[in-house]
């Protein structure tokens, strides 16, 4: 017969609302009287039942995490990173895909809200107002994405759009092009203000292409676009973007880096494994999922009961923390002197690459930038 509540308390010496704080509420227990409750949960094979814990302290332990596209690489390592920080809080993760679609998304926060604790929304779709509107209903942290008044995990993708263009630049390029993601994205703006106010520093000229869809696809359908454009660089939204555009381009004949050079953001893992190697904005995705699932618990320590005081719940919970996560730019073979320049390397030029903090640190006042 299966070990019981009372069973762990009684080997354990203590009340059984002890027993179910040490589950339930750990840092309410004493640190020595944690250990021996578990130890002796541990020897008995005892498991708390989470519908039982539920309905007594009104948590599900369970979080959501909506995301725009599971099938794009960016995605994965961020899921992974936070299902493991969520486990190892004694809390599970369901992943839903909104496929783009910012109804999708609306409809899955609904779903999703009583079933539990809390939501990640990672690089939604829907409007500010909208998000603000649904987190009266559930707690939200939103990843890749700035919402006044909510918390937020944010990749500095305005600083590895600095970093990009002015790499750019050093090589002697003043015919650049931005290949926007999808429409409402943030990334998209952000990476648009930043791009084109570095290029106009740098006496460079800022053709902005799109918005597109932000797939292999959708970068390999602008290679002809490009070419016309008569642009020697491009900074793509992401790196599969990139990639599509560089197998675009060379459908047409046109190689990279001799022709045109090619940034993406991301650094995925197949942005390694590309001919050539792709030049791009590393994003600490992991991090931010780590980050995202750290402070929505952080505000999930008390009790809140269900039904009708769930709003007000929430509402006391919110917190306006924002935390921005450094990127890094990564150069690899895509990127090259402007058509007729000499290579970087010869005995005319500068300093090399050098590399700052890692991405996912504080971030810093100027790019980071690293050679791979």
């Amino acid at each position: 017969m299966p070990a019981t509540i009372r069973d762990v308390a009684r080997a354990s010496g203590v009340h059984i609302s002890t027993v179910s704080r040490t589950f339930s509420a750990p840092h309410l227990v004493n640190p020595e009287t944690r250990v021996r409750v578990l130890a002796c949960a541990e020897d008995l094979g005892y498991r708390p039942n989470r519908a039982a814990r539920a309905l007594i302290t009104g948590r599900t332990h369970n979080i959501g995490l909506i995301i725009a596209d599971i099938a794009n690489p960016f995605f994965p390592p961020l899921i992974k990173a936070a299902e493991g920080q969520a486990r190892h809080r004694d809390y599970h993760v369901f992943v839903a895909d909104t496929n783009e679609d910012p109804a999708a998304e609306e409809e899955l926060v609904h779903a999703l809200a009583k079933q539990v604790d809390g939501v990640l929304l990672c690089s939604p779709r829907m409007s500010n107002s909208l998000i603000e509107q649904v987190s009266r209903e559930v707690p939200v942290v939103v990843i890749n994405r700035q919402v006044t008044g909510l918390p937020c995990v944010m990749m500095d993708v305005g600083q590895g759009a600095r970093a990009a263009i002015e790499h750019l630049l050093g090589l002697g390029h003043r015919q650049l092009a931005l290949l926007g993601g999808p429409r409402g994205s943030w990334t998209n703006r952000e990476m648009r203000r930043v791009a084109g106010a570095a290029a106009r520093a740098g006496g460079a000229e800022l053709t902005v292409l799109g918005p597109n869809p932000p797939t292999e696809t959708g970068g390999s359908a602008l290679a002809e676009q490009v070419r016309r454009s008569g642009v020697t660089a491009v900074l793509a939204y992401n790196d599969l973007m990139a990639i599509g555009l560089i197998e675009g381009l060379d459908q047409l004949g046109i190689r990279v880096p001799q022709d045109v050079s090619v940034v993406g953001v991301d650094d995925i893992s197949l942005s390694r494994l590309t001919r050539p190697k792709l030049t791009t904005v590393a994003t600490p995705t992991a991090a931010a999922g780590r980050t995202a699932v750290d402070m929505l618990l952080q505000y999930d320590s008390e009790p809140r009961p269900r039904g009708g005081g769930r709003a007000a719940a929430v509402g006391d919970r919110r917190t306006t923390a924002q935390v921005m996560l450094q990127t890094e730019l990564v150069i690899r073979d895509s990127t090259g002197p402007v058509p007729g320049r000499p290579r970087p390397g010869s005995a005319t030029d500068g300093p090399g690459p050098h590399r700052l903090a890692d991405p996912g640190g504080p971030t810093a006042t100027t790019g980071g930038v690293v050679a791979s």
